[in-house]
Parts: structure tokens; sequence; C-alpha cells
């Protein structure tokens, strides 16, 4: 039996997709080719990503007072940020950081979709504004590297596939020495490549992994990368509200679709699917929404590149939320949005304490247990401590402990012990010795102050047993 006119009508009524924009009907991988775009967001991309380049590839070398700016330095615990030194004993603070950062994501997300995605994202900007001009460099414009795609192995596809990796496998190899660098710090990364390759065969294992797995995800995942693995591509749509800013395109503007002609009345969208070519995930903005869009505005330079040709208003693909595209209305910073605005600014304080209160040399003082009072000639009283003291500085300290809030004597049971260590925890026992007429009860405060070159940096507290009254 024949189609009717209605059923082949129907037939060729577009219907959206049911499956990711880098998988076939087939399930297959289907590659994304983009080309370049064009215009005033993507020279702001190029100008933003130089920035991020330079200080990713610079801050390692960057030392203040003697420190590096920044190192995680996860096999020997230690970390600094800023020149400031943490240890695992302020893991605190590292959990009140990620804290900060989840709920910047959220607020950031709620307000402006995935902005983060297309302009901070290392894996966008590096993919997009590194590989990507690479492999546009040696194997040409996108309708290039598909007719090359399609094309039999010859010398010119082979030299230029062949360069194009070995390229993307230097930079992998740069990149993964760079974090090393991030981790063990510029100088240990020169001694390792200034000793014998047989002394550091762990360390090389572990560089030449993370080079091939650069080298896999900017070479071959890609895009997939955005679309299926990032949890954070999943987690944005139950983020986004009507509210929320994104790129969109104005639907009551540009529909119906059509050519340019003076018989037929259509929208300003000519069909020219420009916005279609430069999406790096391939997607089409015009079906709405999709959890592949990373926010990179490729598709709004395209689309004003279009519109300024045909002489129409800019802005047909812009930042714009759904009520502002479906009912004209101004951007409206609702209840969800102040509720995480107060909450980062509750944790930005906290952290901002915490910061500010740590300190580069950290004391515990604590009396030795199972120690009573010992009496002393001269109507005296003893007791018997232990002072943990973290020196996080580069350096060996010699430090002082004196009582603060009442008269009496530390003496130390060494006289060498008042020297800590660099990097490390450091004990020291000593004796805390206080006349008998001050003490009115069993356990009494006491402060003890910590001096480094007769300036106090801290004050500790515990308490003095003393007879019963």
């Amino acid at each position: 039996m024949e189609d009717t006119k209605e059923d082949i009508k129907l037939q060729q009524q577009p219907t959206y997709r049911d499956r990711v924009s880098n998988v076939t009907k087939t399930g297959k991988r289907k590659w994304v080719f983009a080309e370049q775009p064009t215009g005033w967001f993507y020279n702001l991309r190029k100008y933003f990503s130089a920035f991020y380049f330079l200080a990713f590839f610079s801050i390692p070398f960057i030392k203040v007072n003697g420190q590096p700016l920044f190192m995680l330095n996860f096999p020997e615990g230690k970390f600094i940020i800023f020149s400031k030194i943490f240890w695992p004993q302020d893991f605190f603070i590292f959990a009140v950081g990620m804290i900060m950062a989840i709920i910047f994501v959220a607020l950031f997300t709620v307000v402006y979709g995935r902005l983060f995605c297309g302009w901070v994202c290392p894996q966008t900007v590096f993919m997009e504004m590194m590989f990507r001009k690479v492999e546009w460099w040696i194997e040409g414009s996108y309708t290039q590297q598909q007719k090359r795609d399609k094309a039999p192995w010859d010398t010119d596809k082979i030299l230029r596939r062949g360069g194009k990796h070995l390229a993307f496998i230097l930079l992998s190899f740069i990149i993964a020495n760079t974090f090393l660098s991030y981790i063990i710090g510029v100088e240990g990364l020169l001694k390792i490549i200034k000793e014998p390759i047989s002394e550091h065969l762990m360390l090389l294992a572990g560089l030449l992994f993370f080079t091939f797995l650069f080298y896999s995800v900017f070479a071959f995942v890609r895009d997939i990368v955005c679309t299926t693995i990032c949890p954070y591509g999943r987690l944005q749509s139950v983020m986004f509200d009507k509210d929320t800013m994104q790129v969109a395109y104005d639907y009551k503007r540009g529909e119906p679709r059509g050519k340019i002609s003076p018989q037929n009345i259509t929208g300003d969208c000519i069909d020219c699917n420009k916005c279609v070519h430069v999406c790096p995930t391939g997607i089409d903005i015009r079906d709405g929404v999709q959890m592949e869009c990373v926010g990179c505005t490729a598709c709004i330079d395209a689309c004003n590149e279009v519109m300024i040709k045909i002489k129409k208003p800019l802005g047909l693909i812009r930042y714009a939320s759904e009520n502002q595209i479906a009912n004209g209305s101004p951007f409206r910073f609702n209840g969800r949005m102040k509720a995480y605005s107060v909450l980062l600014g509750v944790l930005t304080l906290i952290m901002t304490y915490l910061i500010a209160s740590s300190h580069s040399i950290d004391t515990h003082v604590s009396r030795v247990k199972g120690q009573l009072y010992q009496e002393l000639p001269g109507n005296k009283l003893s007791n018997l401590y232990n002072a943990k003291i973290l020196n996080k500085t580069h350096n060996e300290e010699r430090i002082e402990l004196r009582l603060e809030n009442m008269a009496g004597e530390v003496k130390m049971i060494s006289e060498h012990e008042n020297v800590i260590h660099k990097e490390a925890i450091n004990e020291l026992t000593f004796f805390i010795i206080i006349d008998k007429s001050s003490i009115h009860k069993r356990n009494t405060k006491i402060e003890v102050g910590v001096y480094k070159n007769g300036k106090k940096i801290q004050t500790v507290s515990s308490s003095f047993l003393g007879p019963f009254i």
C-alpha cells in the first residue's frame, strides 16, 4: 500500500533527536568538525585564553618570599596557596574551600548556565583555544577536514594527520610536565630531569601516563567529555530555571525559518546552519536548551555575522533567559539565586577567618598525662608539659615559650629543644614552675605565649595541676 500525501508529510516533519549530539542513529560516534568562529565573543575568549595559558604555565615559576605561589604536594601532604603553607592538619580549610567551590559553581550555573564550561573549564579552553587551533593550522578548515577524512590515505593525509598527532603529543607532554611542577615544584622537576632516568622510573611512568591521558582526551575523546563524562554537564539540567541566563535562540523572532524572498514572509533565521557548523559539540541551538551546550558563545558570533550581512538586528542568538525570550521580561535575581549568594557570602567569611587565623608555626601544649604536680624548694610547684609545634616554613626557627597570665617560669628539659626543624612536627618537653601562693584551686588555667625573634606569634591555653585546697 502506497503512502498517502499526509503520511509522507508526517515522515518529512523534523523530529527532535533522542540521543546526544555526537552519536548517530545507529549508535556510532559522530565526529564533530567545528568551523572556526569569528566575532566579538571569540576575540574576547582568545584574550582570556592567552591570559589563562600565561597564568597556567608561569605560576610554578613564581615565588614570594622564597615560597612557590602555588603548589599541591600530595605525596608529602604539603600545600602552598598564595605562598601560605597548609598541611593535613589544615584539612578543614580545604573542606570549607571545596564546599565554597560547589556553592559558587551552583550559583554561577543558576545565574549564567554553563558559561563556566565554555570560558573557564580547562577541557574547553585547552581543546578549543589550543588543540583545535593546531588542528585548523595543520589540517585546514572544517570542510577540508571533512573531505580529507573521507579521502583515501595518501601522502598529504598521512603527513598532515601524523604532524597533527605529533604536535598533540608534544603539547600533552608539556602540559603533563607543568602539572608535575605544580606537585613537586620547579626545582624538583629540574632535579629529576638532570638526574639519571633509572632513579625516577615511577615518576617517569606517571608523567608518560598523564601525557597519553591528555593526548587521548584532546585527540580522540574531545567533546564526549562535555556531553557524556562530565558530571557537571549532567547536573546543570536540574539547576536551570526560567530565569537562568544562557545561550538561547529567539524563536519568536527567528521562526518560521526560510530563505530571504520577497514572496515569503519568514522570520529572521535564514536557516544557514552557521550556528551548527561552529558548535564544538555539534548541536543545533535552535532546538532549544540542551545538555551538550557549553555556553562557548560561538553560535552567537556566527549568527551575528549573518545578521550583519542580511541587515537584520543582532541578537537572534544571544544570552537570555527563557522568560526573556518567551515574555520579554527583564532578568530577575530570584529567591534561589539570593539564597546561594547568602550562603556563599557566609562561607567566604568563614574561609577568610580560617586563613587569617592560621599560623605558619602552630603550637599545641598539653600537660603530660599521668604526671602529678611536683613540690620544689622555695614553696614552688611544677608541672611537666609536652608541646607539639608544627613548623610550616622552609627554615629552622628558634622559639621561646613564656607564661603569660601569671608569674612563673618555663624550663626546657634540653637547652636545644627550643629549635624547631623546618616542615616538620616538633615535640618539646618542659616544666612550668609557679609559686604555690598563686595556685588557689585544683586546676588552674594558664596561657603560654609562643615567641619567635622576640615577637609573640601565638598564645595557647592549658591547665596547671595543683594540690587539693
